[in-house]
């Protein structure tokens, strides 16, 4: 499978699994990876419009109809900024639309070839958040990052504090048509049903440590601390609670309750394999230790504990976001009388 239709097949699977239900495309020759990819999905409905333009504000009243996210795909060049018009009503309006934008790859950019604009940032302040995807790439590891980077627009589109439009400029390298051949050096679909990551909105309380993780907190666990963190107090209290070792980094104010010395323990392979854990919750941004940053990606499960839409995941490997520290059951208030 050349990587163009890997991209498309991973892309589109990951935006329907985040709740994406309608998808709007005006054809072109340089995003038909994408195109051909939302029309293989029986999950979702696919309205083509010949004018980018009107497939904006088409996109946008769907947006506004149903309550959920739309995707909006077009080719490049003008096109692009054709959307632009759509995208802004969408801003003011606090719509959310992902913008899906092919492109010509790198070497292709500025030399005068067909239909080559500037689209880098091409909405500016419009949208919520603006990613350059980069080329896909026949390699493994690819996925993870095709999925973690689709759910987290999603993830910041939806946000209730400040929803709105997002944009993906997909920089994609022929052949942009399926080739016949099904293999992948890694499996296309994601490790779990759902988005990659699932992000809990801002609550009043925090949230228990059962609910988070589906069921009874596993033996094999373990709480993170890194720089800026938020609670570290709460973290370390979950920690003591639930019999998890705490590895705080140097600006994670762990305290003296830290296992001393970890990023030379974790350093030593047969150790950081025995000590593999189910599950991990990361409070703060880690960071400044490789060894912790393998550990980390090897987990079970990752939960990072991050209030903002721009959470820390170096790693690409959590698979769910929640605003606060969790509350094992045993620390909770007893309900009053």
């Amino acid at each position: 499978m050349n990587p163009s239709t890997a991209f498309a097949r991973v892309l589109v699977d990951e935006l329907v699994r985040a709740g994406v239900r309608h998808a709007v495309l005006s054809p072109g020759s340089r995003s038909a990876p994408v195109a051909l990819a939302f029309a293989a999905e029986p999950r979702l409905t696919l309205h083509v419009r010949i004018d980018e333009r009107s497939a904006g504000f088409f996109a946008l009243g769907v947006a506004v109809e149903t309550g959920a996210p739309v995707a909006v795909v077009c080719t490049s060049g003008t096109a692009v900024a054709n959307l632009h018009p759509a995208v802004l009503e969408a801003s003011f309006a606090g719509v959310p639309l992902v913008l899906l934008t092919a492109d010509r790859p790198p070497e292709l950019r500025g030399t005068g070839a067909n239909q080559t604009i500037d689209q880098t940032r091409i909405y500016g302040g419009a949208v919520r958040s603006a990613v350059e995807v980069g080329v896909p790439e026949h390699r493994i590891g690819a996925v993870a990052y095709w999925r973690s980077v689709t759910a987290r627009a999603l993830a910041v589109a939806t946000d209730a504090r400040h929803p709105g439009p997002v944009h993906l400029n997909l920089a994609l390298r022929e052949p942009l048509v399926p080739d016949g051949d099904p293999v992948w050096p890694e499996p296309l679909d994601g490790p779990r049903p759902g988005a990659w990551t699932a992000v809990t909105a801002p609550v009043t309380s925090p949230a228990r440590i059962d609910d988070v993780l589906g069921g009874p907190p596993t033996e094999r666990g373990a709480v993170v601390l890194g720089h800026g963190a938020a609670d570290p107090r709460e973290a370390a209290a979950l920690a003591a609670a639930l019999g998890w070792p705490l590895l705080s980094e140097p600006s994670g104010n762990g305290g003296s309750g830290s296992v001393p010395a970890f990023a030379l323990l974790l350093a030593d392979p047969t150790f950081a394999a025995a000590m593999t854990p189910d599950v991990v919750i990361v409070v703060g941004k880690p960071g400044l230790s490789r060894s912790l940053m393998g550990w980390l990606a090897g987990a079970g499960r990752q939960v990072v504990v991050d209030p903002r839409p721009d959470w820390a995941d170096p790693t690409r490997s959590a698979a769910v976001v929640v605003p606060g520290v969790p509350v094992p059951a045993i620390l909770e208030a007893p309900p009053r009388p």
